[in-house]
């Protein structure tokens, strides 16, 4: 394999397939409740802000509430525009707080910053519609999960465990050794997660990249997909779309809606991830099939995974 791309070294313990996703009032629930003179003033300036005019929908004051949380607890510096916006979710540009870890001065992640300069570390927040969001997509991906059990008809419940086990999903496969943005705190229905991407321009999608070694690229998706099998998950949604290219990283993305191998449909959405995969990187020249992607991803990882042509 050249050195287009590194892959990640997995750790022992993958995460615990059957985790519990808190769904119960959190300290920014309380926040909004009481109000307080803090809360208020922090309240009129976002709404000052011409990312909250842009986005009003987003801000309800419980979300302001979680936002306002992860400032006092150091996630969160200063809050930017916004990089993505979705049905159920936008995505903003912001600086972290003294809580996450900051890049190495001088480093590629620190922008070549000076020796001895502590950088400002861009983070990405994701916030969650409650009202508007697709709950009926959503609920394909939870009817089965056993995290979800009992909460598949309270919407607002729903939301949150979906931010939640999107936080969850990503420490698993990082702990797979699957390249995703690094989970860095959750409150509610708010995710702070590693930036991709430098001053306001997002990292490139796979889609969007000039690949020079579309094998190599190949070859890393296939054991990425293939950890996460083992892992106990299923991305159901990976394509070309939701694969970015950093730092001479590819990084999977979006993984709120990954489901756990036992899910009733997980063999469908798996066969789909396969396809997707398979098809973008035939159109790349490549002698690929779906069938024996998803053969190596299930399997025990022997063979050829792209034979390139031959």
């Amino acid at each position: 394999m050249s050195e287009e791309f590194v892959l990640l070294e997995p750790d022992d313990q993958p995460g615990d397939e059957w985790e519990q996703l808190d769904v119960s009032d959190t300290e920014a629930d309380r926040i909004a409740l009481r109000q307080d003179r803090e809360f208020d003033e922090f309240r009129k300036r976002i709404k000052d802000t011409e990312q909250f005019k842009l986005q009003e929908s987003v801000f309800d004051d419980a979300t302001l509430a979680a936002i306002y949380k992860l400032v006092q607890d150091g996630y969160v510096d200063a809050f930017g525009g916004p990089v993505s916006t979705g049905k159920e979710a936008s995505v903003f540009e912001a600086l972290g707080g003294q809580a996450g870890e900051r890049p190495e001065p001088g480093s590629e992640a620190a922008g070549g910053g000076p020796e001895g300069v502590t950088p400002e570390r861009e983070v990405a927040v994701k916030v969650y519609r409650i009202n508007s969001s697709n709950f009926r997509q959503m609920r394909d991906y939870l009817e089965g999960d056993p995290r979800f059990d009992g909460i598949a008809s309270d919407k607002k419940a729903v939301v949150l465990a979906w931010t939640r086990k999107e936080f969850a999903n990503l420490e698993r496969a990082r702990k797979a050794g699957v390249r995703v943005p690094e989970p860095i705190a959750v409150q509610r229905n708010v995710l702070v997660m590693e930036y991709l991407g430098r001053e306001g321009h997002p990292a490139p999608t796979l889609d969007d990249a000039h690949l020079e070694n579309p094998e190599t690229a190949y070859e890393v998706v296939a054991e990425y997909a293939r950890r996460l099998y083992r892992a106990g998950l299923v991305h159901g949604d990976l394509s070309e779309y939701n694969l970015v290219v950093w730092n001479g990283e590819l990084c999977v993305i979006d993984v709120g809606q990954a489901l756990t191998v036992q899910h009733p449909n997980a063999e469908e959405y798996l066969s789909r991830d396969c396809r997707n995969v398979a098809s973008f990187f035939s159109r790349q020249g490549l002698d690929v099939t779906a069938e024996d992607l998803y053969d190596y991803v299930t399997g025990d990882g022997e063979g050829v995974i792209g034979s390139g042509g031959e």
